[in-house]
């Protein structure tokens, strides 16, 4: 596995790795009509431009396995973690905790005190499994549809080096 900047270039096939992770994954916990809302399987093209300049800004992490883009992250300056998907067909494999360790050590790098996110059902037990605690559960309309997720916090001052600092 390799871990690495997104080029320019690879917006839309990380657009593919986020419809596989809600199509293939989310679908355990959410509505067809909630996953086809949060991610549409026919799109505009406003849509998709929206999408490449979100890309572009977040500047996020992919994660390569054998030369294939298995998932993608980002970590912003203010530790929000706006994406993190891994591609169903790559799940359970490690890599997205080998993502997750490296959101961790940029966040440590930058000084950023706590990292957060909104997370789907779905993806909660990865993010607790990795420190992070639901500050606040939520519904959010996307599309005209209501979908669950909860808003998680970690505070990156409990995790100060030696053994008890490593993730799982």
């Amino acid at each position: 596995m390799h871990i690495r900047p997104c080029a320019a270039g690879e917006e839309i096939a990380l657009r593919a790795i986020f419809k596989s992770s809600v199509h293939g994954l989310a679908r355990r916990n959410y509505t067809a009509a909630q996953i086809q809302a949060w991610a549409p399987r026919e799109e505009s093209a406003e849509l998709c431009e929206q999408w490449i300049r979100r890309i572009q800004v977040n500047q996020p992490w992919v994660a390569e396995v054998n030369g294939q883009l298995a998932a993608f992250a980002d970590v912003q300056p203010s530790g929000y973690i706006d994406h993190f998907f891994v591609a169903a067909e790559f799940a359970g494999q490690g890599v997205g905790n080998a993502l997750m360790r490296h959101l961790h050590e940029i966040a440590r790098c930058a000084g950023i005190d706590t990292l957060f996110s909104h997370v789907s059902l779905t993806a909660q037990p990865f993010f607790r499994r990795h420190g992070f605690h639901v500050e606040k559960e939520q519904r959010v309309m996307i599309r005209g549809v209501e979908l669950e997720n909860a808003v998680m916090r970690k505070a990156m001052t409990a995790i100060t080096g030696g053994s008890a600092g490593e993730l799982p």
